[in-house]
C-alpha cells in the first residue's frame, strides 16, 4: 500500500509557522483531518499508460534530479533544491513523485519571494517537500483525493479523465519517468491551505 510507505518520511516533517519582516511563510496547525478516496497512488503499477506517456517519457537512467535538470524547464527548481540540499535526496533515494512547477509557475509568486526562499534553505526545504510524495505515481495510478506530503501536510489531487490537478495547479507534462520515481511537470507553486508567501519591499 502507498501509504505506509510514506510515513516513516512524513513524519520528518510538522507543520509549524515562522515570519520574516519582508517575506512571510505561513500555515494553520489545526488542518483539516485527512481524507482518502481509495488509493492515490497503488505502487503495484510500473507501466506509464494514458495519453500523457509516450513523448514525455524521460529515459530510466536518470535520476529524479537529473530528469527535472535535462528536462530544460526548471531552472528555479533545480536552484531551489541544491539551495535546500535535497540534491542527494533527489538524486539517490525514492521511489518518489514530484509535482514539479517550471520556470513559469515561479514566475507567478510575488515579487521577491523566489530570492527570499532561496536565502532561507530550512523554509525553502518545507516548500519542495510539500511537493514531493513518497511512492510511484504515474498518471495511470493516480486517484482523487488527499495524499500526505514529505512536509507533512496532504495535497488534494483531482483526476478527471487525462486531466489532473494537485491543489488547483494543473499538470501540464506528465510521467516523466526518472530511476527513483516520477516527475510531473505543474504550472503553479503549490502550498497548502493558510501557506502565504508575500512580496518583498524593493
Amino acid at each position: 500500500m502507498f501509504f505506509s510507505s510514506y510515513s516513516a518520511s512524513a513524519a520528518l516533517y510538522s507543520a509549524h509557522s515562522v515570519f520574516l519582516a519582508a517575506y512571510e511563510l505561513s500555515w494553520s496547525v489545526n488542518s483539516r483531518r485527512l481524507h482518502v478516496e481509495g488509493n492515490f497512488i497503488n505502487q503495484s503499477k510500473n507501466v506509464v499508460t494514458g495519453e500523457h506517456a509516450g513523448a514525455n517519457r524521460v529515459a530510466r537512467a536518470t535520476s529524479i534530479l537529473d530528469t527535472v535538470i535535462s528536462a530544460g524547464e526548471f531552472t528555479t527548481l533545480t536552484d531551489a533544491i541544491k539551495a535546500a540540499r535535497l540534491t542527494v535526496t533527489l538524486a539517490d533515494e525514492g521511489p518518489f513523485t514530484v509535482f514539479a512547477p517550471s520556470d513559469q509557475a515561479f514566475k507567478k509568486l510575488p515579487a521577491g519571494a523566489v530570492d527570499a526562499l532561496l536565502q532561507d534553505s530550512a523554509k525553502l526545504k518545507a516548500v519542495l517537500n510539500y511537493h514531493i510524495i513518497a511512492g510511484h505515481g504515474t498518471t495511470a495510478d493516480l486517484k482523487s483525493g488527499d495524499v500526505m506530503t514529505l512536509q507533512g501536510s496532504a495535497l488534494t489531487a483531482v483526476v478527471s479523465g487525462s486531466k489532473i490537478q494537485v491543489n488547483g495547479a494543473h499538470v501540464k507534462r506528465a510521467d516523466m519517468v526518472a530511476t527513483n520515481g516520477i516527475v510531473h511537470e505543474i504550472d503553479t507553486v503549490i502550498m497548502p491551505k493558510h501557506w502565504r508567501l508575500l512580496a518583498t519591499a524593493a
